[in-house]
């Protein structure tokens, strides 16, 4: 009887370790394993180099949601779906730029609210939207003569 005792006890210690180990997963991950309260806004870009589903989407630094996907719209212009906090409202006029984190850092969406008192909702498109900036371009044209 204090075999099957010892060994239930040891199986419930594991359960609860599996448990522990999968919530931390998902915590330390960032993922959702339910959709987060939000409203989607999309975004066209002429380049989104480097932007990866899953970075970060600031307003004065601070953030206020994650990308959810980039792709090729019928322009063949960057289509950038952004998932926004319910407390963050945007004007019509708001404006979306990619930016970097430091030098060579991660890129981001970064907004810079506009004063237009018509807000956008689920769905919506940003329409003033600025790429980013190559530095790998600008670095080549430096090296080879082209800037002035």
């Amino acid at each position: 009887m204090k075999k099957y005792s010892l060994e239930f006890s040891v199986g419930i210690f594991v359960l609860i370790g599996l448990v522990c180990l999968g919530y931390m997963t998902i915590r330390l991950g960032k993922m959702e394993v339910v959709a987060g309260d939000g409203y989607t806004l999309n975004a066209r870009f002429a380049s989104v180099t480097g932007l990866k589903v899953g970075a970060g989407v600031e307003i004065s630094g601070v953030p206020v949601g994650k990308v959810t996907g980039v792709s090729l719209n019928d322009e063949y212009y960057a289509r950038v779906s952004m998932q926004l906090d319910n407390q963050v409202r945007l004007g019509d006029d708001s404006i979306a730029s990619v930016k970097t984190s430091g030098l060579i850092g991660d890129k981001y969406i970064s907004i810079s609210r506009g004063a237009s008192s018509t807000l956008l909702a689920d769905g919506d498109e940003l329409t003033e939207t600025e790429s980013a900036v190559d530095i790998e371009a600008l670095i080549s044209k430096y090296v080879f003569g082209g800037a002035q």
